[in-house]
């Protein structure tokens, strides 16, 4: 993040804006609109400086532009179009330690000017940091499509009875669980619908029929998928925004974690091979302790809970205590990553049958059922089976896989750090040494990945 996002009040503030075309009039109105007081330096001002727009509290200095004009300013922008007039302007406010902004021109800028989503008193800025600001145009056109202008309303009627809640609610959790109901629940809905009489009326009766006591407390058992965010569900997403405490492990990928709230506090609960940061058991008594505090615990996972993922057993603790709880599945690794990788999981000509299985060792040997797995005509994912490689290949080749059947492994599916080695099950063991292949990785066995070099459609630039 090269600029740090900040909303500055403005109001009845002495701004500069060099320039006298429709690129500084378009400065200078959206400082007006933000309650500056504006001085334009320009020898001429373009048409675009006349029509509807209040101009009152804008004054014009015929220029040219001297550093002085800057003092008692607490802004500057320079739209002059005019290279000379544009470095003046950048390196007097810098001297002066105020905040300028050179349109088009990123390198000679402390701060820079965010495409608007105006919903007053909602605003939401969208940036390049003045590397594409066309980009940032086009996304500020898509979020203006999907921010209806009722949310502005929504705001103001959270505005006038923001004092009553917080004297209704002494606890700043029990105020944002109220909030987040409201802002959801119908009542957002009859002012999306304009209904704006109706909605105080219900909000009055939710506030009223509200008790200021401990609240309840759950856990969301969310799948966090293989590690892109784009593969998340909107259900997954809305419970990470709401959660009070995040519990995570270490298959859950950064760009997910800081998808959650910001202000959740987090607990890493990771568990490695030889290294758990905490026993299952102590995971679920924690689900269970965090809940009875009256807190919304969202457990993530990588993949999906319910897949090598321990998850019923989480949820059969917090039944047993009286928890109440939801799961939301995630995009298991198997499905994400072959889907990545361009290998289908079952087709009509090479498999019709798919098997997932974990690969943990133990005392050196893996205790799976063989036969069953070394069947023709099926798909095998082999979870957490990197360490286990050589032990895997060997045995399904004991048990009746021809050593040149086609396998893979996948490091980092789905993300940009995607690698993909294709071999057989003769060649695979040795190829993930010599390619220095590390956790986290999935393995599928079959015929099917032979598939991968005409299938392979995901190719990402590291």
């Amino acid at each position: 993040m090269n600029f740090l996002p900040v909303f500055m009040d403005l109001r009845d503030q002495r701004c500069l804006v060099a320039g006298g075309g429709e690129l500084a009039a378009r400065k200078a109105r959206l400082l007006l609109q933000a309650g500056a007081r504006v001085t334009v330096v320009a020898s001429a001002l373009s048409p675009a400086f006349s029509g509807p727009d209040d101009w009152s509290r804008m004054e014009r200095h015929p220029g040219p532009f001297v550093p002085a004009m800057l003092d008692g300013m607490s802004l500057a922008i320079s739209a002059s179009e005019d290279d000379a007039t544009d470095r003046a302007v950048s390196a007097a406010a810098r001297e002066r330690k105020l905040p300028v902004n050179v349109v088009d021109r990123p390198e000679l800028c402390s701060f820079v000017l965010p495409a608007i989503i105006d919903r007053d008193p909602i605003v939401v800025a969208v940036s390049s940091g003045g590397t594409a600001p066309v980009l940032a145009r086009l996304l500020r056109a898509r979020l203006e499509t999907m921010i209806p202008a009722s949310y502005g309303r929504l705001a103001l009627l959270a505005a006038r009875f923001r004092d009553e809640v917080k004297q209704r609610f002494s606890r700043p959790e029990l105020r944002r669980v109220f909030w987040e109901s409201v802002l959801q629940g119908p009542i957002a809905g009859l002012i999306h619908a304009g209904n704006e009489t109706a909605a105080e009326t219900a909000l009055r009766q939710q506030l009223a029929e509200q008790s200021d006591g401990t609240p309840v407390g759950e856990v969301y058992l969310v799948g966090a998928g293989p590690g892109n965010p784009d593969l998340l569900t909107f259900r997954a997403l809305r419970l990470m925004q709401q959660a009070d405490v995040v519990v995570y492990d270490h298959l859950v990928a950064d760009a997910v974690l800081e998808l959650c709230r910001r202000d959740a506090e987090r607990i890493y609960v990771g568990k490695e091979r030889a290294n758990h940061t905490m026993r299952q058991e102590n995971i679920n008594e924690l689900l269970v302790e965090q809940a009875k505090k009256g807190r919304r615990v969202l457990r993530l996972k990588g993949g999906d809970p319910f897949i090598f993922g321990r998850g019923g057993e989480e949820i059969e603790t917090l039944a047993e205590n009286g928890v109440r709880f939801e799961v939301v599945p995630g995009i298991t690794a198997a499905s994400g990553v072959s889907a990545y990788a361009g290998i289908p999981l079952t087709h009509r000509d090479y498999a019709q049958s798919c098997m997932f299985v974990t690969g943990h060792l133990k005392d050196d040997s893996i205790d799976l059922d063989w036969d069953a797995l070394a069947r023709p005509n099926q798909t095998v994912v082999i979870y957490m089976g990197l360490l286990g490689l050589p032990v895997l290949c060997r045995e399904l080749v004991a048990h009746g896989m021809t050593a040149d059947t086609p396998a893979c492994i996948v490091q980092q599916g789905t993300t940009d750090s995607q690698r993909v080695q294709v071999g057989t099950l003769e060649t695979l063991p040795g190829l993930a040494v010599e390619q220095g292949f590390k956790a986290p990785t999935l393995i599928i066995v079959g015929h099917v990945v032979s598939l991968h070099s005409k299938l392979a459609w995901f190719h990402p630039e590291n």
